[in-house]
């Protein structure tokens, strides 16, 4: 990411809090019953990272290892690394401007396990980055039983994601994902073999992979690349072209320099 996508990305996020806040209490006036829960997730909250902390803390909740306990794991995570808290602004970002199922930002934020398992493995990697790998290995285990979603901690991602849907996605431990990537259900980031180094893909920033497709191996996906549903990919795929079929075949250049950002699937187009 360059410095000036940076500084808008930032100058995005700088009034987000601000607004879920806002929008939390039109919502709890709205459904009274629900309240409670808007105010201990978002209204009662100093700022967005304790908030974060809290509301992951609070799904993670276990008889093994409490809310509580996470909470003060998470803290410290984002006390250590506030980049956490920056990138989880833009995955809620992402999931506003891409899902017209999502009408505010409270909504990845309390209920997309997209969203929520993006930022569970967030916290896991700082942890297996930083030697707490047991911690960071729960964290996965239970993002996994909870939400359907399997990243491996040492996975690389990077910010303004969104996985639409979620359910069954998985994503290996020498995966990388660029900026600004946006995944359906499905999808497998999958290795090959199990020799030591890298064996899983490397997916560049803007790219659209579709619900169901597979791609395997220590391949390369180019920047603004389409995936087409059901897709086996098998080789490297330059940028900005669309790829479908099994074994997936490039089919077309794309004009859509970010398919990501349009959420266009209709592969003739």
């Amino acid at each position: 990411m360059t410095d000036t996508e940076r500084q808008k990305r930032m100058k995005d996020t700088q009034h987000l809090w601000v607004s879920m806040v806002e929008q939390a209490r039109e919502l709890a006036k709205a459904e009274p019953l629900l309240a409670s829960y808007y105010y201990s997730s978002i209204i009662d909250r100093q700022n967005f990272s304790e908030a974060l902390a809290c509301q992951l803390a609070a799904k993670l909740d276990a008889a093994t290892v409490s809310a509580m306990m996470l909470g003060e794991v998470f803290t410290q995570c984002l006390l250590q690394d506030p980049k956490i808290a920056e990138a989880a602004l833009c995955d809620i970002l992402a999931c506003y401007d891409r899902d017209p199922a999502c009408n505010n930002y409270c909504v990845p934020f309390l209920h997309f396990k997209g969203y929520l398992a993006i930022q569970a493995y967030r916290f896991s990697h700082h942890l297996w980055m930083n030697g707490r790998r047991s911690m960071a290995r729960y964290i996965q285990h239970m993002t996994s039983m909870l939400f359907d979603v399997d990243v491996h901690p040492a996975a690389k991602l990077g910010a303004g994601l969104m996985f639409d849907h979620a359910t069954g996605i998985v994503i290996g431990e020498t995966a990388v994902v660029g900026d600004n990537v946006s995944m359906l259900h499905g999808v497998t980031l999958g290795g090959s073999g199990i020799s030591a180094g890298a064996r899983h893909p490397t997916i560049g920033s803007g790219v659209m992979i579709s619900c169901g497709a597979k791609i395997l191996g220590d391949i390369s996906i180019g920047d603004g690349v389409r995936v087409g549903g059901g897709s086996l990919v098998l080789e490297s795929v330059p940028a900005h072209v669309t790829v479908v079929g099994v074994p997936a075949k490039i089919i077309g250049d794309m004009s859509d320099a970010a398919p990501s950002l349009s959420m266009q699937q209709d592969i003739t187009r």
